[in-house]
């Protein structure tokens, strides 16, 4: 068995460049790093966006009009490039890994999310790793996740897990706006704390994911308060998770004070 259990979000804006393209050396850091907390007898549970840039990048600009309809096709055109991408991927590492899409009403308590414990539990058992996204194709808009955060958010909470890690583009909270010099990351924040004064959000386009600063704040702080340390990190920046692994101060981590 696995001494430690991380849940890792990676968010469309990390493993994107500035043309949306999905960049595959990020991805392959990422796995390297899984791969190198496996050999510790750490498992983790990935928690991946993406599926609708990889959709939009094979269809192109689509004819359908509604966002909704639109997002669902992109998405359910994008996952299974998405895991491809994945399995290759975690294949060079020996490893494997598996395709778990959650809907909320599998975090109710009951059948489904009594189920979805199981089929967790035996993938990590067998030293596989979970990567997790929304179902798109299939959720709807009242019983959606509000984004990623909050789905890797809930399966943190759901498994118990030690650590909660979300990745994005910057390298944490900052006390000012990211692009200023003056601007510093704030290390460390509580539960409890009042951080609306920092939180600014961007503007973002179709397909680059829905939730900003605020929402992976609000989602690490009750993580945090339900005794998960959460860190918010920039995914871009060179073995980020090994370094909070190993107790390295890197991004914002959102915890109780000790």
């Amino acid at each position: 068995m696995y001494k430690e259990l991380v849940v890792i979000k990676v968010g469309t804006n990390v493993m994107t460049n500035k043309d949306n393209r999905i960049v595959r050396p990020v991805l392959n850091s990422l796995v390297q790093q899984i791969a190198e907390l496996y050999e510790r007898d750490i498992m983790t549970i990935l928690v991946s966006s993406g599926s609708v840039i990889a959709g939009k990048e094979v269809l192109g600009k689509a004819k359908i009009k509604d966002k909704t309809q639109r997002r669902q096709v992109y998405s359910a055109i994008g996952q299974p490039r998405m895991m491809r991408h994945y399995y290759n991927i975690f294949n060079d590492y020996g490893m494997k890994c598996a395709q778990v899409l959650p809907t909320k009403r599998d975090f109710n308590p009951g059948v489904h999310r009594d189920n979805m414990i199981n089929c967790l539990e035996g993938l990590l058992s067998e030293g596989v790793i979970p990567i997790a996204n929304e179902d798109d194709a299939v959720s709807v808009s009242m019983s959606m996740f509000s984004d990623n955060d909050e789905l890797a958010t809930l399966l943190a909470q759901l498994m118990r897990a030690d650590k909660l890690i979300l990745m994005t583009d910057i390298d944490g909270l900052y006390d000012g706006h990211p692009e200023k010099e003056e601007s510093k990351v704030i290390d460390k924040v509580e539960p409890k704390e009042d951080l609306e004064k920092y939180i600014e959000e961007g503007n973002k386009q179709e397909g680059e994911g829905r939730g900003g600063m605020g929402s992976k704040l609000s989602y690490a702080q009750k993580a945090a308060a339900d005794n998960i340390p959460s860190y918010i990190v920039n995914g871009k920046r060179d073995n980020v998770i090994l370094d909070i692994i190993e107790g390295k101060n890197v991004g914002t981590e959102v915890s109780k004070p000790e």
